[in-house]
């Protein structure tokens, strides 16, 4: 006769297995498809998303395959998602018509959401300069917060043993000196930085420049207007110096832009609006300059055939 014992209760071997695998599915991150409408691009995102060539081509691959790389994106608190990783591929499949696309959800603090979007888009092959510069002074500034506050240990916020700037470059290939140069960029007034990713002004008398206040920005825009040129680097630095004794004024910088320059001697130069209107409005400068080369190679060939007859 059996025994009459408590009343215990035993989970299955089911009941079991369901609960370790759960947790380890929790832990899992899945692809969900997600519709474009509950996506939101990074705050403040620092990269631009262009109806250009590449952006065509990527819409017209999306069409035909889909999105082949999933989205990276964070949960908000009131719905919906931020997108991390990906901007460009859902600009690229909205415009390919489609409803949903493939999103890797996962839960991040703004400063791990801020170095992953930063590095994400830093792999591309053509970065703008005020790109780099913001991308760079968010994961700086990111990085800083993840090393915690200045403290008598650690006064310069130093991550194993490399400054900020420095592991920034070091990830990059390129010194954290220039790291920090680009970050300077940031202090231009939008006009002017709009002028570098044009190429309009190089980047070496833009750092200098950065160093000018904002008002002080503006009325350089107006002398390098009247001189019809870009400042060389010896000519930003005396700028620069000019701000920094107080004697910055129209005339003064006017003076300094209207110097004859020993490369202006050979060099021919438009103004980007003065050719901008025989272009398409998605030609980039460097675009413009190579229809430009080509035109003038076919001209030349075509006067030399005419002598020749």
């Amino acid at each position: 006769m059996p025994k009459k014992g408590a009343n215990i209760s035993l989970s299955s071997y089911d009941d079991i297995f369901e609960t370790d695998a759960s947790r380890a599915e929790a832990k899992q991150e899945r692809i969900q498809s997600i519709s474009i409408l509950d996506l939101v691009p990074f705050e403040n995102h620092p990269f631009k998303v262009v109806d250009d060539e590449a952006m065509l081509r990527t819409t017209e691959s999306i069409a035909q395959y889909g999105v082949l790389t999933p989205i990276i994106a964070r949960p908000l608190e009131d719905g919906g998602y931020e997108i991390i990783s990906g901007h460009r591929r859902v600009h690229a499949a909205e415009a390919a018509g489609l409803d949903e696309v493939p999103v890797i959800v996962r839960d991040m603090t703004d400063d791990e959401a801020t170095v992953l979007m930063v590095d994400s888009n830093l792999q591309r092959e053509s970065i703008l300069p005020s790109e780099r510069a913001f991308a760079y002074k968010m994961k700086n500034e990111a990085m800083k917060r993840q090393a915690g506050r200045p403290s008598k240990e650690n006064p310069r916020q130093v991550v194993e043993n490399y400054e900020t700037a420095d592991l920034i470059g070091k990830e990059q290939g390129e010194s954290g000196r220039q790291v920090q140069r680009f970050i300077r960029l940031t202090n231009l007034i939008p006009d002017l930085l709009e002028m570098v990713d044009q190429k309009q002004i190089s980047f070496n008398p833009a750092v200098e420049l950065s160093y000018l206040k904002p008002e002080e920005q503006e009325i350089f825009m107006e002398s390098m207007d009247m001189a019809q040129t870009a400042p060389s680097l010896s000519q930003a630095q005396r700028m620069k110096k000019l701000s920094q004794e107080g004697g910055f004024t129209l005339d003064a910088v006017r003076e300094i832009m209207t110097e004859v320059k020993k490369g202006d001697l050979e060099r021919v130069t438009f103004r980007n609006e003065t050719l901008r209107k025989y272009f398409p409005k998605s030609y980039s400068t460097q675009q413009m300059q190579d229809t430009i080369i080509k035109l003038l190679e076919q001209w030349q060939k075509r006067k030399q055939r005419d002598q020749g007859r």
